[in-house]
């Protein structure tokens, strides 16, 4: 079984487009951290980026609704790949093509009438009960 779920931060606005045969296709970045405290006591932030894909009336619905900076839950089959950067060190790209997200938090412009942080707005085929997500003190945390 190849499953994937992850809570973390929209990297940019999601972009939507069609495939030749009229297929709706979301593309967007997800940003998950975690902090943690060294044997040394100094504070350490990991951040790790998935590229997302949405499919058909799912990826209409991300695009509607999802803004840069959102808190998302998503849940989908992992896929990796490398590839060579600009300055031609090899990078390695996590992707996920969505089965289930949930909207967990208001857009980095506020929200304006997008999903609130007391009514999650859920989309897709699941309701995973995932509430805890990295922790950021205000927007200025956020990676992105």
């Amino acid at each position: 079984m190849n499953k994937i779920t992850v809570i973390g931060h929209l990297g940019r606005d999601p972009e939507m487009r069609y495939t030749p045969n009229g297929q709706a296709v979301t593309s967007f970045s997800v940003a998950s951290s975690r902090r943690y405290t060294t044997s040394g006591g100094e504070q350490k932030e990991e951040t790790e980026w998935f590229n997302v894909s949405a499919w058909g009336k799912l990826g209409e619905t991300c695009n509607q609704y999802l803004t840069k900076g959102q808190q998302v839950y998503i849940e989908g089959r992992m896929s990796s790949r490398t590839y060579e950067g600009r300055d031609g060190t090899t990078r390695v790209s996590i992707d996920v093509f969505l089965n289930d997200v949930q909207f967990l938090g208001r857009g980095g412009d506020g929200g304006g009438g997008r999903a609130t942080d007391s009514a999650p707005f859920e989309a897709g085929v699941g309701a995973g009960g995932a509430e805890d997500g990295p922790e950021f003190d205000s927007v200025d945390d956020l990676p992105f």
